[in-house]
């Protein structure tokens, strides 16, 4: 009996292109007229050739000059200020609480939906200067201060 081992499809990963890349893409493009050709001679998958097709039909080779991300967002991942104030406002008030009781806290203050994250507590907490991770460490057999 024979047995058959199922593996994963290979994907070949495609670093971004160079701007040099981009130009001898649409350069090979223009005098083929074959978009296989093109990417194998540029090094990037069609999938690219088709993304910047668009931009360069537009503009031309001055398009493929720049690369913007497009659809990621910027500035995620802050709270928001009222959210932060709390966290100071409640660690204030319980010194000896930690992030994962603060955080707890906070959710059940907002009817048991999660408004913020234990390691969000903790980064708050680092920036308002509130946090010394050093100080709350034991070393192995010895005795906290």
């Amino acid at each position: 009996m024979e047995y058959y081992i199922r593996m994963k499809a290979n994907h070949v990963y495609f670093p971004p292109t160079t701007p040099q890349q981009r130009k001898l893409l649409f350069e090979t493009w223009e005098q083929t007229s074959n978009v296989t050709a093109a990417c194998k001679r540029a090094h990037v998958g069609r999938a690219t050739f088709y993304y910047w097709k668009a931009r360069f039909t537009e503009n031309g080779y001055a398009s493929l000059e720049t690369y913007e991300r497009v659809g990621v967002p910027s500035g995620t991942g802050r709270m928001a200020a009222e959210i932060q104030a709390q966290v100071v406002e409640l660690h204030h008030a319980h010194a000896t609480w930690g992030k994962r009781r603060l955080a707890d806290e906070i959710t059940k203050s907002n009817n048991w939906v999660p408004l913020v994250s234990r390691n969000c507590v903790r980064r708050i907490l680092i920036e308002a200067g509130l946090w010394n991770p050093e100080a709350n460490r034991i070393k192995k057999g010895g005795l906290r201060r």
